[in-house]
């Protein structure tokens, strides 16, 4: 009982609302006789003086951080899906720094083009390049048509009808995993049709936010009958409520330079908010 005698009046102490204006200089302990032991206040002294000293500061209070709770699959899936409407209707613009490697590993040709990417909604996509290293062949007939046909796709394109949504899209849970640290709901992705710009693969949410996370698969038809065994992956990160790509990386087998292997970087991303309607007059 010694101790918690201690301990209680330290408390006492403290919640008369002295003990952080006479925490640098505390005084000794004066007590009635008849309620302490000797041994009781030449302990509860010691312990002022040895935590609350001149020399000592009170350690900062640091909230624990908040850890949002795990989303059922459905509950995961309905957020991605209204994420993604606000984003068609709220995201104005934005800007990126992209990075394009492309590999010829058959002819042991590659190129790596860092460009400047800008968009505004709802069809407008710019590129400005920065700095090219490697072989122009790689340049002028991989990279080069790749940045037009992502042109042609945003302004030509109805973006409704490659929307991962149920509209296109029959999804299959198929469980909870944990990447990099990061618990994701897995769906397996099947295309109500073969229409080029959807895939037949895996879609992966964070299971506490329902944010993309991973888009994974093959096409579901082929962008040209020059193309085989295509593979695409796609990474996506949060930026404030909107989702965008950092990372795409696909292989694919063409009939005159064979394997081509393309990486695709994004980051510096610069995110202006707005609605569509703002984003089509600033546009006029």
């Amino acid at each position: 009982m010694r101790y918690f005698s201690a301990v209680a009046a330290i408390i006492l102490f403290s919640l008369s609302g002295n003990g952080l204006a006479q925490a640098i200089a505390p005084p000794a302990v004066a007590v009635p006789a008849d309620l302490f032991s000797a041994e009781d206040v030449a302990l509860m002294n010691s312990i002022l003086e040895s935590d609350f000293s001149a020399d000592d500061s009170l350690p900062p209070l640091t909230p624990p951080s908040a850890v949002l709770p795990l989303m059922s699959a459905e509950l995961a899936l309905q957020s991605y899906q209204s994420r993604s409407a606000r984003q068609t209707s709220d995201l104005a613009s934005y800007t990126a720094t992209t990075v394009i490697r492309a590999e010829l590993p058959e002819t042991k040709q590659q190129g790596e083009y860092e460009v400047k990417r800008q968009y505004s909604a709802p069809k407008s996509l710019l590129f400005t390049a920065l700095h090219f290293t490697g072989d122009t062949f790689v340049k002028a007939n991989v990279i080069l048509r790749l940045m037009q046909s992502e042109v042609d796709h945003v302004q030509k394109d109805d973006g409704r009808l490659v929307a991962v949504s149920d509209v296109n899209y029959k999804f299959s849970y198929k469980g909870l995993r944990e990447i990099d640290g990061r618990l994701v709901h897995i769906y397996q992705l099947k295309p109500h049709k073969k229409r080029l710009g959807l895939i037949k693969g895996t879609m992966l949410l964070d299971a506490r936010t329902g944010s993309l996370v991973r888009l994974e698969g093959v096409p579901a038809k082929s962008p040209s009958v020059f193309l085989s065994k295509i593979k695409l992956e796609q990474d996506y990160a949060d930026f404030g409520p909107f989702t965008l790509p950092v990372h795409v990386h696909s292989e694919a087998k063409a009939s005159i330079v064979g394997k081509t292997i393309i990486d695709v970087y994004h980051r510096d991303y610069q995110v202006v908010p707005g609605t569509l309607q703002t984003a089509q007059g600033e546009s006029q």
